[in-house]
């Protein structure tokens, strides 16, 4: 199985350990992972703030860049929503003002190959146990993409609780948003502080070491409210506590 790491922009520039960490527990569990270099934004910031135009080179470019491999791997909830709720769309948009049928089709090649992290080690490899281990108490936000659009339900929870050494603590108001919500939380800066804070606050009462989400973009928002608050609480990928293991350094 040849598998194509879409690391993303917001793990290829500010959490590289992140993608490091999805390479190291795929080659662990026997997946061959490349990185094709071509790649690029899959489009989300354009897309949602209405440059759907602008977004399509980048459906192109998506596609090109992952072409012959098996699957598509995605260590974020809101990227790999992107790609499978919105590629599909645009694709129609694009055929709807009559510029014909060709954008569907590269969406169409792409689209069906396209995992969040947690999606292609539970349903595709068919694993919960990945020979993790995580010596700490941990708590575990489910990010609204990948709670509402991919529909991700206990996948998350089914490997953090296969995790040797992880105990893992409930959170209160669990699926509400953190407040991040890509552009919202510059547009709508007060309110977006707010529901952070309200989350912030859910974290520390669960009394865990760390937070532990699939997305870095809401880890970014929820680590800095609880920087600013003076927590010690630390926000986790989820790729990076299930490549731990025994030998490795915590």
């Amino acid at each position: 199985m040849r598998v194509g790491l879409f690391v993303t922009c917001i793990n290829d520039a500010l959490y590289p350990r992140t993608g490091q960490a999805v390479v190291t527990l795929l080659e662990r569990l026997g997946v061959e992972v490349g990185f094709p270099e071509a790649q690029s934004c899959c489009g989300q910031p354009q897309f949602n703030t209405g440059y759907r135009h602008a977004t399509e080179p980048l459906v192109h470019r998506y596609a090109s860049a992952f072409e012959g491999y098996d699957h598509i791997v995605v260590p974020s909830g809101s990227c790999a929503a992107m790609v499978r709720e919105n590629y599909p769309r645009i694709g129609a948009r694009a055929a709807a003002e009559g510029r014909g049928q060709v954008l569907s089709a590269v969406a169409e090649r792409a689209v069906p190959r396209t995992y969040e992290l947690t999606e292609f080690l539970v349903d595709v490899l068919g694993v919960t146990d990945v020979g993790a281990y995580y010596p700490h108490t941990v708590t575990y936000h489910p990010t609204c993409h990948g709670l509402r659009m991919l529909g991700l339900g206990d996948r998350p929870r089914l490997l953090l609780e296969q995790v040797k050494g992880l105990e893992l603590r409930e959170l209160e108001g669990a699926e509400e948003c953190c407040g991040f919500g890509g552009t919202f939380a510059v547009k709508n800066a007060a309110v977006s502080s707010a529901m952070g804070a309200d989350k912030a606050r859910h974290i520390e009462e669960s009394g865990a070491w760390a937070v532990c989400t699939v997305d870095n973009s809401c880890l970014m928002h929820i680590g800095g409210t609880l920087s600013r608050l003076g927590s010690r609480v630390r926000p986790v990928h989820l790729a990076e506590i299930l490549a731990g293991t025994e030998e490795a350094p915590r």
